[in-house]
């Protein structure tokens, strides 16, 4: 679906950040279900490390907006129990990080519940994980690691970039029946956009959007280089064409959106801020490669951060971070 599209649907929209987006949707979906509720460090009192659960402690008290001690094991189990159950917890893992800390309850249970009981079991989790650098918050708090979650089957994974795909992709996620992974980047919560208001409204788990049109090449990107990528394109009007994607679920991925676009363009950027070996750059262009190899007519690009941890340092960290003039030189290299 285009963003285009999703705007001539006619919906009523409000200008908000990506962190007041995401509070909209949790809001919403603590409104319209009561067995969903939210958990993790600091959530309640403090609102979040990074805001974004600010008031709803006094809107939904201390039952539905619970504070846990400082064990990434501890509540991740305790949610997958809780689901198991039958309630919708969604967990805010503070930095997606220390997803390694909680890796036995994600990757053995979470995952393989409703495998390892023939499909009778539902498993309605929601994980919200920040991720990202550019905050000077060294390698613990600023890596990219939702290639990792969304190589597990039984895993979902999504990556927002936009403020009304981080309302509706939120609330997909809390409605769906699989354990869902929203990965936040952490750089974006203060930029702003169009969302719809409509409280029905949701991104469909697996739709990519076409945030601007091209003919000559394609960026397919993901977070935070959505809004590098139309910057890109919009300094290059006159000289190229781009066509910027944003396929909005890593898991399931959107590949008939991509494939189509690459028939037309014959063209394709791939930017993602994770490590470029083994990750979602490789899985988008073996897809395309799979797909629509006949339409290619120059190598396929890559964007990312190279195979490092984020330095500390904050000229160092501007270095290996990928922005709009790797975008830029990446699509002048093939167009």
């Amino acid at each position: 679906m285009t963003a285009q599209t999703e705007a001539e649907l006619g919906l009523e929209t409000e200008t908000m950040t990506v962190r007041e987006a995401i509070r909209q949707a949790l809001r919403e979906e603590l409104e319209r279900d009561e067995d969903v509720y939210v958990m993790g460090e600091d959530v309640g009192l403090f609102g979040g490390v990074l805001e974004v659960t600010s008031g709803l402690l006094e809107e939904f008290g201390e039952e539905r907006i619970r504070d846990t001690p400082i064990s990434e094991a501890g509540f991740m189990g305790a949610a997958t129990g809780a689901a198991a159950t039958g309630t919708r917890p969604v967990v805010e893992l503070m930095f997606s990080d220390f997803a390694g800390v909680s890796m036995e309850q994600i990757m053995n249970q979470m995952a393989k519940m409703r495998y390892m009981f023939g499909g009778k079991a539902d498993m309605p989790v929601t994980v919200r994980t920040t991720e990202g650098g550019g905050m000077g918050a060294a390698s613990q708090h600023s890596g990219t690691v939702h290639s990792w979650i969304a190589h597990f089957p039984g895993l979902k994974a999504v990556v927002p970039g936009t403020p009304a795909s981080a309302k509706g992709l939120t609330k997909a996620a809390i409605r769906s029946n699989d354990p869902v992974f929203v990965f936040e980047n952490k750089m974006i919560y203060e930029q702003s956009g169009e969302v719809p208001t409509d409280e029905e409204f949701t991104v469909p788990l697996g739709e990519a959007a076409v945030e601007r049109e091209g003919e000559d090449v394609t960026v397919v990107a993901t977070q935070r280089l959505v809004g590098e990528s139309l910057g890109a394109a919009e300094t290059l009007e006159g000289e190229v064409s781009v066509e910027v994607i944003d396929p909005r679920s890593l898991y399931p991925l959107d590949v008939d959106t991509i494939v189509e676009s690459v028939e037309k363009t014959g063209r394709l950027v791939v930017a993602d801020e994770s490590p470029l070996s083994y990750g979602t750059h490789a899985e988008i262009v073996a897809r395309v490669q799979e797909d629509a190899f006949f339409s290619l007519d120059a190598p396929i690009q890559r964007v990312g951060t190279p195979d490092t941890h984020i330095p500390f340092s904050p000229h160092l960290e501007e270095e290996v971070l990928p922005g709009d003039d790797d975008v830029r030189a990446a699509i002048q290299r093939i167009a």
